[in-house]
């Protein structure tokens, strides 16, 4: 059976690895970026390996842009059976430095989006019996004021899969969040090249020393949660829903 896949934040990082891993399960991936030429490379890797792409240059922050999103899949391929959000780069300061128009723009690019897109795309899954997975962070579980909006909108997160999953169980639809750790992308560089230049160190002395302090033997690859997102898509996991999956080798020390 053909399958139909939503990804957003799909030109880079986690977004483009997840893209290209679904392309070994689904027949078709709808590309959500705000950025063409970097969407138009993950096109090319969706293609290369067996789906067919849609190239969708959309800015989530946009109220409507959901709805357009999923317009233009159901358009293109008539169903969908999967949405992915991972679109959201939230502002890294401290609380009181974060001003309101900072707040405002990391719950729109990560928190509505995942819930217009989410809604926008329910009435397509309950006929698919699809799944949704919405990336969290383990910051959610332990939020610092040095990272206040991280932490207070991936938390967020949390409790809208849950009512998202809660709904699902009605009408058929799976849902769950994903918690990725210390993952080695480009922002992840960008925020270790700040503790580099906090700490008096190199970027290469404050990515071995920073990886201590959290307690982990390596950095997560993008990939890595790509796989795990692919498992959430499986048919094996489909009994799975509500779940915040934590995906950080062993950095997060709770039970």
């Amino acid at each position: 059976m053909a399958r139909v896949a939503i990804v957003t934040g799909a030109s880079r990082g986690i977004g483009r690895s997840t893209a290209i891993r679904l392309a070994r399960d689904f027949s078709a991936i709808a590309l959500v970026a705000r950025t063409p030429e970097t969407l138009a490379e993950t096109a090319d890797l969706v293609v290369s390996g067996g789906a067919e792409a849609l190239m969708l240059a959309r800015d989530l922050r946009e109220p409507k842009a959901a709805a357009a999103v999923v317009a233009a899949t159901l358009e293109r391929f008539g169903r969908i059976d999967a949405v992915a959000c991972i679109a959201g780069a939230v502002p890294q300061q401290d609380l009181f430095d974060l001003t309101d128009e900072q707040w405002e723009d990391g719950l729109a690019l990560k928190f509505h989006s995942a819930r217009r897109l989410t809604i926008a795309a329910w009435d397509a899954l309950k006929v698919s019996r699809g799944s949704v997975a919405i990336t969290s962070g383990t910051s959610a579980l332990t939020p610092k004021a040095s990272l206040a909006a991280v932490g207070t909108i991936n938390a967020a997160i949390l409790a809208l899969a849950k009512t998202f999953a809660d709904r699902g169980i009605k009408d058929g639809i799976q849902v769950n969040t994903i918690l990725p750790g210390s993952v080695m992308t480009d922002r992840r560089r960008s925020m270790l090249q700040g503790y580099a230049n906090t700490h008096g160190l190199g970027l290469g002395a404050a990515i071995e020393r920073f990886a201590v302090e959290m307690g982990i033997a390596r950095y997560g690859q993008p990939e890595d949660i790509a796989n795990a997102i692919a498992f959430l898509f499986a048919a094996e996991s489909q009994w799975l829903t509500g779940t915040a999956l934590r995906v950080d080798g062993g950095e997060t020390k709770v039970i």
